[in-house]
């Protein structure tokens, strides 16, 4: 792959790449507690994306879903100056990281065979401080294959992975997973039961059935339940809010309702990285998507990438014109490289961008980030639902309902129970869904 020409930096410009990194102690499921989490985003996790959401207040980072069999077949290189770590493909790079956000970055895999799995782990284990499995994602190029949310309708496949992967990674590595919540309450908490058992360090729940579309509001009521019963597991793993956060201060309604140790931002940090901050950037054609084109270009992030993230962002305006945001966003749409976008986004300072980006993660002084002030969220007692009552029925109540009916067979077929195939076979398939939107968070 053909580099870019760089000028060479001035003496007094210290390439950050060779600055020594802070040291942090290996991740615990303590370290999935109290905070805010980026969740794993196909396109829009980029690098630059999970820099911004760091340096914006995010605890940890989860990067897009890569595929097992992608990862085996790359090249690790290092960029020299500035000390980005690719994982070239044929064409383009699979996976972009940086050492600054390793303490901080979770490393989700899509896949449906353990072995495969473990492969793709030890590829980039040098890189990350855990890894996830990708459980929730619907979209039809990972549940093809038996990846994704197929894993939800698979607990076997699914925690043979996680357990493979548990064995295979040195303990300072963690393993989390992500799911959706199963139509049924009763199947959730059965699959919650044998992941929590596989040894994870963390568990997200996507509050969303696998079938439900992103403008359906999520049911983060149900989560609840789950936290509770994950604590009467007796097993101290976090359990992870995702769906329907809006941010800093929305977070704490979520862990009101919810009772969750840490909430997980997809669509809202898709629009706006900074949104984990209790003072998110409004204006963003002004103060942060310039910033934004900067930083990829320094950092070498392909323009396609670059350009379709800065198409996603929106925030609230305070002081920009209706102008200058139109004029912004068309030029964007139109431009076909950074080079294309010098009247709006020049001077290319993404040098300084970067420098500020290493100093707000330094500042952090190896912890990973402030805890979030929950203290005066009161998270009530949690009290069970309690199930419906069935009365049996009486003989004559039986009898009356058999009147009319005309065959023996329709009778026998009105005292019996009325169960699904997919239930008798011990399944949980919940019914296909035409035309669907899908969340970029997997």
């Amino acid at each position: 792959m053909s580099r870019r020409s760089r000028p060479p930096s001035p003496e007094s410009s210290p390439r950050i790449a060779k600055k020594p990194r802070l040291e942090y102690p290996p991740l615990t499921s303590e370290d999935y507690k109290n905070g805010l989490m980026l969740a794993p985003m196909v396109r829009s996790g980029a690098l630059p994306t999970r820099l911004y959401a760091l340096k914006h207040g995010a605890k940890l980072v989860w990067g897009p879903e890569t595929v097992d069999k992608a990862i085996l077949h790359t090249t690790r290189v290092v960029d020299p100056v500035t000390g980005v770590v690719s994982y070239h493909g044929k064409s383009k790079a699979i996976f972009t990281t940086h050492p600054i956000e390793k303490p901080f970055l979770i490393y989700q895999i899509g896949s449906a065979d353990p072995e495969l799995a473990v492969q793709a782990a030890k590829m980039v284990m040098q890189d990350v401080s855990g890894f996830d499995l990708n459980c929730g994602c619907p979209k039809p190029f990972s549940t093809h294959a038996g990846m994704g949310a197929a894993l939800l309708t698979n607990p076997d496949l699914l925690c043979s992975i996680l357990t493979a992967l548990r064995q295979a990674m040195p303990p300072e590595i963690t393993i989390s997973a992500k799911i959706r919540l199963l139509p049924s309450q009763e199947d959730t908490l059965k699959l919650v039961e044998r992941i929590v058992n596989t040894g994870v360090s963390a568990l997200t729940v996507h509050c969303r059935t696998r079938n439900m579309r992103m403008r359906e509001k999520a049911i983060i009521e149900r989560l609840r339940e789950i936290v509770e019963f994950v604590k009467g597991m007796g097993k101290d793993i976090a359990v992870i809010e995702n769906g329907d956060c809006l941010g800093y201060e929305d977070s704490k309604r979520v862990r009101q309702v919810t009772g969750a140790h840490s909430v997980m931002i997809a669509t809202a940090a898709e629009a706006n990285p900074t949104c984990f901050s209790p003072t998110p950037l409004k204006d963003l054609e002004q103060t942060f998507i310039p910033r934004y084109i900067r930083l990829g270009k320094y950092l070498n992030n392909h323009w396609a990438s670059t350009k379709f993230c800065a198409t996603q962002f929106q925030g609230a305006h305070e002081n920009a014109s209706r102008s200058d945001l139109k004029a912004l966003r068309e030029a964007i749409m139109r431009a076909k490289s950074y080079e294309d976008l010098d009247q709006f986004v020049a001077p290319w300072t993404g040098e300084q961008e970067w420098a500020e980006i290493v100093e707000a993660i330094e500042k952090r002084a190896g912890q990973r980030a402030p805890p979030i002030p929950w203290e005066d969220v009161q998270v009530p007692p949690f009290v069970p639902v309690a199930k419906p009552v069935i009365e049996a029925k009486t003989d004559e109540v039986v009898a009356e309902e058999m009147k009319g009916l005309d065959s023996a067979p329709a009778a026998q077929a009105a005292l019996e129970p009325q169960i699904p195939a997919a239930t008798l076979l011990g399944l949980d398939v919940p019914p296909p869904s035409a035309g669907q939107t899908i969340d970029a968070a997997a």
